[in-house]
């Protein structure tokens, strides 16, 4: 799984971008998920709403309604943008993909330079 990491300025400073470089940005992003889609490795990939949208669910303790509140909370340094669940033919190569993701072009086709961590999914265990 490559998971698209942001912050609050990021995400402030991207909407401030020209709509030329916006476009760019969007193009890029849709290209690299044909490309993916394409070569068989795509498996599923979602930009996510942002997180003055989300709402964080914990069960009741004493077993009444859930508690829902606003999230992430402000301080949360970084918040999950986005996603792609990839099957690659290994670690490394899933780390090429997750460089060239890392690349799409901000201001003026700069690459941003986001950061994309890297996890295997993992497997329930075998009980």
């Amino acid at each position: 799984m490559l998971i698209m990491q942001a912050t609050q300025a990021q995400m402030g400073s991207f909407g401030s971008l020209p709509p030329a470089d916006i476009k760019a940005h969007i193009n890029f992003m849709m290209t690299f998920n044909e490309k993916l889609k394409a070569s068989g490795e795509l498996v599923d990939a979602q930009g996510l709403a942002p997180p003055n949208e989300a709402k964080i669910v914990r069960a009741s303790v004493s077993g009444g309604a859930p508690a829902i509140t606003d999230g992430p909370f402000p301080e949360a340094k970084e918040f999950l943008a986005g996603y792609w669940i990839v099957e690659c033919r290994s670690p490394e190569h899933a780390i090429e993909i997750a460089a060239r993701a890392s690349a799409a072009p901000g201001r003026g086709g700069v690459p941003m330079s986001i950061p994309i961590e890297v996890r295997q999914i993992g497997e329930a265990p075998k009980v």
